[in-house]
């Protein structure tokens, strides 16, 4: 994938230097994943829930949209947009013959199929015209495994499609085998509308991998928490969902976005110094709870305290960075790009690998990734399953327009490059509006003194 910037400077956004060793400390959003999961299973339940510290940003707005289209009442607090009561429907089923918008949102166009199965007529679905190239296959699969119908009105497998809902549900019985080793949030959204099945659900994955395993245990856990009884058989590749109610308590507080706190807490490596995050969890489903056992390997030192009943997480460095060999990335692949900013700055190579299924998130990440490490002047290659790094004199790095490819973690990545490499410049930085509202405030904040 060779790309050549035909940016404006009006559209380029420049990424600036450290300057020193950084002091900061950084207040991140909501989870993304949290945030889409806990509106789905409300507008599953019966009973209205108000979701406290609910990210706001364009995915999060693309699902609540999309569960208005079906029916379901998503009303902010006027004076706190960040909380939100969800008010499913009072039939309990959702509205047919309506349009469902995805944009470029993978937890809407792969968790929101499932409710089309308790519509009441057709839904149809279209988003961005770059999610068209993101794989949709195994959960209509699943879908229609249950009894749905999907019509394709392009590629087979990806969107735009019309879902029609089963005559019969109590046909279907609950067994459904699909290879989700491009995404586990096909998993995911095949077992969040599970429990609404008159027979459950029993999902068995015949890929020989499972990526984002943690992503999957969060979407278990939710289940439970909605007081569904999911079961897991990780080893079998196979999850339970018995039939039964789905109701979260009346009021959840959403936790901090762990995956997007990845790139300032990396800035720390980079420019050296100390980077706090305020609401760290003690325990987390997140993949991104993994981060800083991941940075303290990096060479960070990396501790948690408790300040007036908030608990941080406080990344220090000197600025040096280790590499880290080989490096499997499975449980983790969203940081894999925050990581792979601070690995062009390290000592040694460092080949991530469990993360082949990045090639379909908003863009092939791994392809993107390599493009825009030697737009600077590194060095990297794409591997059959992941991305090696290799180190470079500093002198060897240089300034460009780096490109984003309408994905939020390429423009953090451009960003965290420009921390230490003069003249970087990231086109359509506003695209971390995905999961990061006020990002370019954010960096900011990180680099005042």
């Amino acid at each position: 994938m060779t790309i050549t910037s035909n940016a404006t400077a009006e559209d380029l956004w420049d990424a600036p230097l450290a300057g020193g060793p950084l002091n900061a400390t950084v207040t991140i959003p909501g989870s993304k994943s949290l945030s889409n999961r806990y509106l789905l299973l409300a507008a599953l339940g019966k009973t209205p829930v108000t979701l406290v510290g609910l990210l706001r940003s364009r995915d999060t707005d693309l699902m609540m949209g999309a569960l208005a289209a079906l029916g379901v009442r998503c009303d902010a607090d006027p004076d706190t947009p960040t909380t939100v009561t969800v008010t499913p429907p009072a039939s309990g089923r959702f509205r047919g013959d309506v349009d469902v918008y995805c944009g470029l949102a993978g937890t809407v166009m792969r968790f929101v199929p499932g409710l089309a199965l308790f519509a009441d007529g057709p839904v149809r679905f279209n988003g961005d015209e770059q999610a068209y190239a993101r794989p949709m296959k195994p959960v209509l699969d699943g879908l229609e495994q249950l009894g749905a119908r999907v019509e394709y009105h392009g590629q087979e497998g990806h969107l735009p499609f019309t879902i029609t809902p089963p005559e019969d549900l109590e046909a279907a019985g609950p067994q459904v085998s699909i290879d989700s080793s491009a995404s586990s949030q096909f998993i995911s959204g095949l077992l969040l509308a599970g429990a609404r099945l008159p027979h459950g659900l029993d999902l068995r994955h015949t890929g020989e991998k499972t990526p984002s395993l943690p992503h999957i245990r969060m979407t278990v856990a939710d289940l439970v928490a909605s007081g569904v009884h999911a079961e897991a058989d990780e080893a079998a590749r196979r999850w339970h969902v018995p039939h039964g109610d789905v109701q979260l308590p009346s009021r959840v507080v959403v936790e901090p976005d762990l995956s997007n706190a990845a790139p300032f807490l990396g800035a720390a490596l980079i420019a050296g110094g100390t980077v706090r995050v305020p609401h760290w969890p003690v325990e987390t489903t997140q993949p991104g709870g993994l981060l800083p056992g991941y940075l303290e390997r990096m060479g960070a030192t990396v501790t948690f305290d408790e300040e007036d009943g908030v608990r941080y997480c406080t990344v220090t460095s000197d600025g040096s960075v280790r590499g880290l060999g080989d490096f499997d990335l499975t449980a983790a692949g969203e940081i894999a790009p925050s990581l792979a900013a601070v690995l062009v700055f390290a000592d040694a190579p460092t080949s991530m690998t469990g993360i082949g299924h990045l090639r379909g998130h908003e863009t092939d990440r791994l392809r993107a990734l390599v493009t825009e490490i030697r737009r600077v002047g590194g060095v990297a290659d794409e591997l059959p399953d992941g991305l090696r790094i290799e180190p470079v004199p500093a002198e060897r790095l240089h300034g460009a327009d780096m490109e984003t490819y309408a994905d939020h973690r390429m423009a953090t990545f451009a960003a965290m490059l420009g921390l230490r490499i003069s003249g970087v410049r990231v086109r359509n930085v506003a695209t971390t509006r995905k999961t990061l509202p006020d990002f370019t405030g954010m960096w900011s904040t990180l680099l005042a003194r």
